[in-house]
């Protein structure tokens, strides 16, 4: 997806083993061959240009490399960069990359790829990674040192991201617009074969591959020597396929699936740290959620543990502000945290004008209280809808329910025709905040329609004006609190991350290391021989 909203759904991605995937019969186990089915928000990735990608998908993270991982427990490790150290001041970064490393044209990767690298970032859509760096000196043919502009503490989070993988210097200048889909050379632990766009991504394993994280067991080439990615947007039909032996795994399971999945006796599971909130995402240029005490009265009156016990049956966590809870910016002041109260939402409405109608619905200016919500097709996405329904009902409020695929949802967006929509996103750093309500980012992904003075001062406060990590984290929670006073959306769940798996076919690490399903994990895991 972009930078952020790769991880900016609820995602669902399955492993499939051998041949079978979607005949409903069990697949017969093929040596080192495995079937990865995407999740719906990774679906439609036009390309796996990581430099210039608006969408990407875990295929891209098998093909490049970054400088540095990052592990579930917010925890850097070296991966092509061996190590790093910043100046007091954070002005100066300098990185020992790791040497005999080769791309997978054969190009070497050295200190004159990191300066073509970086360079490339800028006029990108993902040019924000790089925005503090003023720019890369060359200290010897191992070593650079990035000059910044000004202090940037989350540096080091950003090259630890999907969009920070390294490509071929050489592969790309000669591919030019058509890098990334005719061709995608990194240094990672596969090598693309085909890519179709919105079908299927064929890998093969770089059996040149030497160079893996501290995050693998494995260092080397991959045990699954094959890998077909294959975009398959029903999660029902993933949980069928599991069951089944034509898939091997789903990453993400779908809560509703998660008891019937614990009583088969061949699927076996790993959890992660949720890294994403189910939220409701006002429109505040469109309709009534112009009027702060119309998103107010609409977020108090929305109970959250109804959505954690209907929808998602206990697991997880109820979300009552807008970043996840393992971040140290997420705790704000209690204050601002936003709660069901339904009284105070109908004592809101009642002094704004609006008065109950025969029927249940309010009125003002003999106009109905009635508005569109959105939602993504996945079954949790449709139940929330159903429940915040339910809810604004009781407020008096008439809500037509609309649902989309994913790939529709983002487009339907853009044209900012929308009014109250049920959202998801992963991602794991306070800059979340930026993506989604900096008024740089309308129509999208800012398609709150955000445009606020004092946010935006506090934005750049947050963003530009950090000097060291303790300094960001408190500015983080002053414009997250100025957010929530706003009520600039409204927050509903926090998922935890259930991992399932077919024993009979797939061997699986005991702890994912990650944020996510991803490179680290695929190179330890293997097929049942």
């Amino acid at each position: 997806m972009n930078r952020r909203e790769f991880l900016a759904t609820s995602s669902i991605v399955t492993l499939g083993i051998g041949l079978g995937l979607g005949s409903g019969l069990p697949a017969r186990a093929a040596e080192s061959e495995a079937v990865i089915v995407l999740s719906s928000s990774e679906a439609g990735a036009p390309n796996q240009d990581p430099i210039r990608a608006t969408l990407l998908s875990l295929v891209s993270n098998l093909i490049y490399d970054r400088l540095v991982e990052q592990d579930d427990d917010q925890s850097y490790h070296p991966h092509l960069a061996e190590s790093w150290e910043t100046t007091t001041d954070g002005m100066n970064w300098t990185f020992k990359l790791r040497q005999g490393v080769t791309f997978h044209d054969g190009e070497p990767f050295n200190a004159t790829t990191v300066v073509w690298w970086i360079g490339k970032y800028k006029g990108s859509a993902n040019e924000y990674m790089t925005a503090a760096i003023d720019h890369v000196e060359i200290v010897d043919d191992y070593t650079v040192r990035f000059v910044m502009k000004r202090p940037e503490p989350n540096l080091i989070f950003n090259l630890a991201q999907q969009f920070m993988g390294i490509p071929s210097p050489t592969s790309y200048e000669a591919a030019g617009d058509s890098y990334g889909v005719t061709e995608a050379i990194g240094t990672g632990p596969y090598k693309l074969e085909s890519f179709v766009v919105g079908q299927e991504t064929v890998l093969v394993a770089n059996e040149d591959y030497a160079w893996g994280s501290d995050l693998s067991e494995n260092r080397g080439a991959p045990h699954i020597k094959r890998l077909t990615l294959r975009e398959i947007p029903d999660s029902s039909t993933a949980f069928l396929e599991l069951k089944t032996g034509g898939v091997g795994m789903l990453s993400s399971v779908p809560n509703e699936f998660l008891p019937q999945l614990q009583k088969e006796k061949q699927v076996g599971f790993r959890n992660l740290p949720g890294i994403g909130v189910t939220y409701l995402n006002f429109n505040s240029q469109s309709g009534p959620f112009t009027d702060v005490i119309m998103r107010q009265a609409t977020a108090l009156a929305i109970d959250q543990s109804a959505v954690l016990k209907s929808v998602y049956t206990g697991a997880g966590q109820e979300a009552h502000q807008f970043l996840i809870s393992s971040l140290a910016e997420s705790k704000v002041d209690p204050q601002f945290e936003i709660r069901h109260d339904l009284d105070k939402a109908k004592k809101l409405l009642d002094q704004a004008g609006w008065t109950g109608g025969s029927d249940g619905v309010r009125t003002k200016d003999k106009k109905r209280l009635s508005i569109k919500l959105w939602t993504r097709s996945e079954t949790e996405f449709k139940r929330t809808a159903e429940i915040v329904q339910a809810q604004l009902k009781a407020l008096g409020m008439e809500t037509e329910i609309v649902t989309f695929d994913n790939t529709t949802l983002r487009d339907q967006l853009r044209k900012g025709e929308h009014e109250l929509v049920v959202s998801h996103y992963d991602w794991n750093n306070a800059d979340i905040l930026d993506w989604f309500y900096s008024a740089k980012n309308i129509p999208f992904p800012n398609s709150a329609m955000w445009n606020d003075v004092k946010s935006e001062e506090l934005h750049d406060i947050a963003m530009l004006q950090s000097k060291n990590w303790d300094e960001r984290v408190a500015n983080f929670k002053k414009y997250q609190e100025y957010l929530l006073s706003q009520f600039a959306f409204t927050p509903l769940h926090e998922p935890a991350q259930n991992t399932a798996y077919n024993k009979d076919l797939l061997e699986v690490p005991e702890r994912i290391r990650g944020p996510q399903l991803g490179q680290p994990t695929i190179l330890d895991m293997k097929t049942m021989q």
